[in-house]
């Protein structure tokens, strides 16, 4: 139950903070041009506002709605979600958003998406002021990798240290490089000392969504962290800091041990007697160990890369992080806009997410800097959902705005009317379906 209060709370910040600057947008270019706005809502509000507040000598209602979903700013003479179909049949009057001139309008229309862009900007540029970047540069890491069964059924093996996707170095892991390897034509690995070719498969995108796992780890070495008093591992003379480098004569990593023993469990008759090859202070040695009924040895080991695996730490001074964050600010939209066609898939329409996927990517216990990368992330999807060409969204209303300063005709209000309707029919189902896949992931 605590896990979830602290990931609900995460996400319900991060979203109050998300929509107030997207809505913010929209008000200032609104303020700017002299556009009367009515009302400015934190969340929805139908049938009854949680809070609400009009300062003296202002147009503009302040309020909290009780329904999480967004928010809006109800500008005057522009037909949006309050759907103020009556304000529309009066005369124009010259504070209304109608009476603007078109590029007075697409500015008020976009200044959302830009404000949403720059915050996640701004938001990557003091994490890396406040944090600096750390990473396991992948060709630094000497185990190689752990590769999933898709990745293995498409060439890659276990231990591969990825180098380049066709001509493009593969630097660190994360969701750009695996936007890199399924766009390729070929990666290139070092495999056993040599260069190797892995040809991707067209459709492999589709069958890493439809997998439970991630597509690669980082392979760390079986170094023991703790030993049980009167384990096997004890009695065989092992001790806390010592690095399993081979089962039975053969390279082993944590996970290969692991595997190599989960064998044993499962084979009749198997010798509960192993052979470990160790490193202690520098120093090569072999251990006889007899392993308990489970073929348990005794130990904790090191279970975390970061502490086995040599990690780059870049620092940023103030300066310097606003053009590192831009970088990589336009990087992650980059990388998920190229990803965005295969929600369009069988398997990227299952994958679709609501309320519960976006808390989910919150981390378990409380921690600022992962709570701010994911609030950037966020940002990025809302500015770039939102400028989508769906009548509704503020996309639906540029595209209408342009199609206005191109032919110089004026969309009717009726058109616009039936066009909110239909984009905002579009935008709950899929609201539906998205929370629906999370129940069915949640339950089944």
């Amino acid at each position: 139950m605590e896990t979830f209060l602290i990931k609900a709370l995460q996400l319900i910040m991060s979203l109050s903070l998300l929509v107030l600057i997207h809505e913010g947008g929209h008000f200032l270019f609104a303020r700017l041009f002299k556009t009367r706005v009515e009302k400015f809502c934190l969340f929805f509000d139908p049938w009854f506002t949680l809070f609400k507040w009009k300062p003296k000598h202002s147009e503009t209602e302040y309020g909290i709605g009780w329904l999480p979903l967004g928010g809006y700013v109800k500008i005057a003479g522009m037909i949006d979600e309050s759907m103020d179909t009556e304000q529309m049949k009066q005369p124009v009057k010259p504070w209304e958003f109608r009476a603007k001139p078109a590029w007075q309008r697409l500015l008020i229309m976009t200044g959302g998406v830009l404000f949403n862009f720059l915050l996640a900007l701004f938001i990557y540029s003091m994490i890396l002021f406040a944090w600096g970047d750390q990473y396991i540069p992948l060709q630094k890491a000497p185990l190689g990798m752990e590769f999933n069964q898709t990745a293995k059924n498409a060439g890659f093996r276990d231990g591969d240290i990825l180098l380049k996707a066709d001509d493009r170095p593969l630097v660190r892991l994360g969701g750009n490089m695996l936007s890199d390897i399924v766009e390729a034509r070929q990666v290139t690995v070092l495999r056993g000392g040599q260069e190797a070719t892995v040809y991707i498969p067209s459709e492999m995108m589709e069958q890493l969504m439809a997998d439970s796992v991630g597509f690669a780890y980082f392979r760390y070495p079986f170094m023991i962290d703790s030993i049980g008093p009167h384990s096997p591992a004890a009695l065989a003379g092992l001790q806390a800091g010592d690095s399993i480098t081979q089962l039975d004569g053969h390279d082993i990593a944590y996970s290969d041990f692991k595997a190599a023993m989960l064998a044993r469990r499962q084979e009749a008759g198997a010798s509960h007697q192993i052979r470990l090859t160790y490193v202690r202070s520098g120093v090569t040695d072999t251990a006889t160990v007899v392993t308990d009924s489970l073929f348990n040895i005794g130990v904790r080991t090191v279970g975390t890369a970061s502490r086995l695996l040599p990690v780059v730490n870049v620092s940023y001074g103030f300066f310097a992080s606003f053009p590192a964050g831009a970088k990589l600010g336009v990087e992650t939209l980059s990388s998920y806009v190229s990803n965005m066609k295969y929600v369009f898939s069988k398997e990227g329409a299952k994958q679709l997410g609501g309320f519960g996927t976006l808390g989910s990517i919150f981390p378990n216990t409380w921690d600022w800097n992962r709570f701010w990368y994911m609030t950037a992330f966020l940002s990025i999807i809302l500015a770039f959902m939102n400028i989508l060409p769906i009548p509704a969204l503020d996309g639906g209303h540029v595209l209408f705005l342009l199609y206005e300063v191109i032919t110089r005709r004026k969309p009717s209000d009726k058109f616009m009317e039936r066009a909110q309707m239909v984009g905002m029919a579009l935008i709950f189902g899929l609201l539906i379906w998205a929370n629906f896949n999370d129940v069915m992931r949640f339950f089944f």
